[in-house]
């Protein structure tokens, strides 16, 4: 009997761990750096990417590079699918998966710059008056959720969520739908804190925030990004609303890759939809002109001072080491003297980057309407033009 509740566990963790990764999934596989460099020369970013989307069978990339805060330069590859061709530009609409996390994680700091919250606030305090917390649950704080050290896993490790998790390996359905709903609190009734608190990506742990963003502001979070983000920074392209955005239409689909592993790679995969508390983690829609510009925001200044000293607060390491350091929903990895700042996103059929090199002033982003692992392209591109 106990064996039957221990193995349907062990299962669901060891498959949920292999289909969701570590924090930032950023090694380059040995195999995959000679695509970098060949005879000692640097691949041109063409020659880097028709590799990259011929090896994956990828339909379609962009790719946009600023050198020391000059102008964006956007590379354009492929189609947004078979059916409808549409040309990849700089204004095809993405899904952006956890790149939703770091719009969030910056609303949040700003609300906690105006004094409205706390980044010591603890859960016994953000969530409403008796929502059953165990007592490592009650300490969790707002800091430790924004940065990934709350001790919170990636999911749920239950029959439930393994069930969901097999039915995406067939069918690339949403396997995230549980955290949408309020019952996500009932988890933490029960919570245990690891003894070890180094970074644990939790889309758990997000799902919380975004309960916490409506109890506590009662607006959500398209409204505060919108208000607070998108619009003074001019991402009128960019969205937590995707339908309500003209080139939605004409979007870039998703497409299976690395994963799901029982689909064919290249083949169309649903679009995942959320409508309560994954909205802030996984739900953003944009584009490479908006999404660049937002980068650049990121190491030089803006016209907003509110804006320039949240921009400023998510490039500090709060768990320091050399490699994916945690930062507010940012990571850091350093080589030398180097640092490079950076998110990842992966959701449905589609795998994103963003990352900037503050003290050289570059940045690079990489969006791409396939959900693979391998994505070394923008870390690649950053310390190739460093020195430059």
């Amino acid at each position: 009997m106990l064996k039957g509740f221990i193995l349907p566990g062990l299962l669901a963790s060891a498959l949920l761990s292999g289909c969701a990764g570590t924090l930032s999934q950023m090694n380059m596989p040995s195999s995959e750096v000679q695509q970098v460099a060949q005879n000692g020369r640097a691949l041109s970013v063409d020659e880097l990417v028709t590799e990259y989307m011929h090896s994956k069978q990828v339909s379609g990339m962009v790719v946009a590079v600023i050198k020391h805060n000059g102008p964006a330069t956007f590379y354009c590859y492929g189609i947004t699918d078979d059916k409808n061709r549409y040309p990849i530009t700089p204004d095809t609409l993405f899904a952006l998966g956890s790149l939703s996390k770091g719009i969030t994680a910056e609303v949040i700091t700003l609300l906690v710059n105006e004094g409205r919250l706390h980044w010591d606030d603890t859960l016994s305090t953000l969530l409403p008056p008796g929502t059953p917390l165990s007592d490592d649950a009650q300490k969790i704080t707002l800091i430790q959720l924004v940065t990934h050290t709350s001790g919170l896993p990636r999911q749920p490790m239950n029959l439930l969520s393994l069930e969901h998790l097999l039915r995406y390996l067939r069918d690339g359905e949403n396997f995230y739908q549980d955290l949408d709903s309020d019952g996500v609190l009932n988890y933490l009734s029960s919570f245990r804190a690891p003894l070890n608190r180094e970074p644990i990506y939790s889309n758990l742990g997000y799902a919380i925030l975004g309960y916490i963003l409506k109890y506590q502001t009662g607006q959500s979070i398209e409204t505060l990004s919108a208000q607070r983000l998108f619009q003074p920074l001019g991402m009128a392209n960019t969205s937590f609303n995707p339908e309500t955005l003209r080139a939605y239409p004409h979007r870039a689909l998703g497409h299976a890759g690395d994963q799901p592993k029982l689909i064919a790679r290249g083949a169309l995969t649903p679009d995942w939809q959320f409508s309560n508390n994954m909205v802030g983690a996984a739900s953003l829609y944009s584009d490479a002109r908006d999404l660049i510009e937002y980068t650049r925001a990121h190491f030089s200044a803006t016209d907003s001072q509110a804006l320039n000293k949240v921009f400023s607060d998510v490039s500090v390491n709060y768990y320091p080491r050399e490699k994916e350091a945690a930062n507010i929903a940012w990571i850091t990895d350093t080589y030398g003297p180097q640092k490079i700042t950076y998110q990842v996103g992966y959701i449905g059929g589609y795998s994103s980057y963003i990352g900037f090199d503050k003290q050289n002033q570059n940045a690079v982003l990489v969006l791409q309407n396939s959900f693979n692992w391998s994505n070394y392209i923008g870390h690649a591109l950053l310390k190739r033009i460093a020195p430059e």
